[in-house]
C-alpha cells in the first residue's frame, strides 16, 4: 500500500470479469487491469479490483482492513443462503477463525501427510497402470486430474463411497456463488438443495470412518477445542476446498507439461522437481482466480480511496502473472522459484490443505514420469467456466510410454 495524496480521479473499467469471453481467456483483461493502476473501479459491479501482485499480496495479509467475515463473494454473507453456512475458514476472521484453523493445521500437519505417502503412491500406480493399459489416449481431466483426488482425498477425510459424485458439482456451485448471480449460478441452483443435503450427511459423525480427518475434527469437538456445531461445518469446508481446487491444479500441471515438452523432459531427469512443477502450474494457471474482501475502513491504495464497506475483488490469477513480480510470467518454467505466488491465498486465510494438494500432485507426477516419455494435446480442449475457478472440462491427451 502507498501513501500518495488522494486525487479526485480513479482508474475505471467497464469490463465484466465474469463474462464468457473473460472466463474463457482472462489474460487480456488481467493485463489491462494491471496497466490501469494498482486498484481499478469496476463500474458494472460497483467494486474495486486489484490485479497487481504487490497490492493483492498486501491486502491478503491485512485481514484487519480487508476482512473475509463479510463473505468472500460479491454479496455480503447474511446467512440468506439456506443451502450452506459460511465457511469457518474462508469467511471468518480472528478470533472466530482461530480455533478451526488451529485444528486443521494440526490434523493436516507433516506427520499426517507422511502417513498418506505410501498408500497414495500405491493408489496412483494402480490408477495410472489401469489407465495406460487401455491405450495411449485419455482425457487428462476425467481420467486423471479428477479421478485421483476423488479416489484418495475422500478416503483420507473418511467419507463413504456412496455419493462422492456429488462433491464436484457441489463445489462448482459454491465457487460460482461467490460471483454475480449469472447463468452459471442459476444453472447450479437447480440441484443445490439436493447436493447440499448429500454433502451435509457425509459430514455427520456417524458417516465418517474412525481413522480419517473427519473423525479427528469431531474428536476436537469432544475435547472442547471447537463446538459440536462447528465440527460438521469444518468437515464440509475441508471437502469443498480440498477437491475442486486440487482437480483443477492437477489439470493445470498436465496442460502445462503437454504444452511445454522441454519442461516434461526436465522433470523426468529431475523427479524431485515435482512439487516445484505443481506450484509453478498453480502460479501459471491459478486454479483459484479471484476472491472478494470487504474494507473495514476508508483505505487508500495508490491514489484511490476505497470507502469503508466497499467490496474489493482480488485477482489472484492476475497477480501471479504480474511482470512487476515475475520474470517472463507467461512462461511455465521449472527453473523459476514459484514460492510467494498467491494461488493458495496468503496470510491467515492461506489454504490450509495446500500441502495435501502438493502431495497428491507430486505423487501422480512421479508415477507418470516413470512411465511416460512424452505428453501432447491430441484434440480440441474445452474450458469449464466458473465465476471463481480456472478449470478444464476436457483435456484430450496422447502419451508415449517410456
Amino acid at each position: 500500500m502507498t501513501t500518495q495524496p488522494i486525487t479526485a480521479t480513479r482508474p475505471v473499467s467497464s469490463a465484466d470479469p465474469f463474462s464468457y469471453d473473460v472466463l474463457e481467456d482472462p489474460l487480456p483483461f488481467q493485463a489491462d487491469l494491471r496497466e490501469r493502476g494498482p486498484v481499478v473501479y469496476l463500474e458494472k459491479y460497483d467494486v474495486y479490483a486489484m490485479g497487481r501482485y504487490a497490492e493483492v499480496q498486501a491486502a491478503l495479509t491485512n485481514w484487519q482492513t480487508f476482512q473475509s467475515a463479510a463473505g468472500v463473494g460479491l454479496s455480503n454473507f447474511r446467512y440468506e443462503k439456506p443451502w450452506r453456512q459460511p465457511s469457518l475458514l474462508l469467511e471468518a476472521d480472528p478470533p472466530h477463525h482461530d480455533a478451526p484453523r488451529a485444528i486443521l493445521t494440526k490434523i493436516l500437519g507433516p506427520r499426517e501427510i507422511r502417513r498418506l505417502t505410501e498408500s497414495w503412491a500405491a493408489d496412483a500406480t494402480e490408477l495410472v497402470d489401469t489407465l495406460l493399459a487401455n491405450g495411449p489416449e485419455f482425457d487428462g481431466v476425467a481420467d486423471l486430474a479428477a479421478a485421483f483426488p476423488l479416489r484418495v482425498f475422500p478416503d483420507a477425510v473418511g467419507i463413504p463411497q456412496e455419493g462422492r459424485e456429488d462433491l464436484l458439482p457441489y463445489g462448482d456451485h459454491v465457487f460460482n456463488a461467490f460471483g454475480p448471480p449469472n447463468e452459471l449460478v442459476e444453472k447450479g441452483a437447480q440441484r443445490v438443495a439436493e447436493l447440499s443435503a448429500s454433502i451435509a450427511a457425509k459430514c455427520s459423525r456417524n458417516e465418517l470412518s474412525e481413522d480419517g480427518f473427519g473423525s479427528q475434527i469431531w474428536a476436537a469437538a469432544d475435547r472442547g477445542d471447537i463446538t459440536e456445531a462447528q465440527a460438521p461445518l469444518i468437515v464440509r469446508s475441508l471437502l469443498t476446498a480440498g477437491v475442486d481446487t486440487t482437480v483443477n491444479g492437477l489439470a493445470a500441471v498436465l496442460y502445462a507439461f503437454a504444452t511445454n515438452p522441454d519442461q516434461w523432459r526436465r522433470l523426468r531427469q529431475e523427479p524431485a522437481l515435482a512439487r516445484v512443477a505443481f506450484d509453478e502450474a498453480v502460479r501459471w494457471e491459478s486454479p483459484v482466480q479471484t476472491f472478494f474482501r470487504t474494507a473495514t475502513r476508508d483505505v487508500q491504495v495508490g491514489t484511490t480511496l476505497i470507502p469503508e464497506g466497499q467490496k474489493i475483488l482480488m485477482f489472484l490469477g492476475s497477480a501471479n502473472r504480474d511482470p512487476r513480480r515475475w520474470v517472463n510470467p507467461d512462461l511455465f518454467d521449472l527453473n523459476r522459484d514459484p514460492s510467494g505466488h498467491v494461488g493458495f491465498g496468503f496470510g491467515i486465510h492461506q489454504c490450509v490443505g495446500q500441502h495435501i494438494a502438493r502431495l497428491e500432485a507430486s505423487t501422480i507426477l512421479n508415477v507418470l514420469a516413470k512411465r511416460i516419455r512424452s505428453i501432447e494435446i491430441m484434440g480440441p480442449t474445452r474450458r469449464h467456466h466458473n465465476n471463481t475457478l480456472r478449470a478444464w472440462e476436457s483435456l484430450p491427451l496422447r502419451v508415449q510410454l517410456a
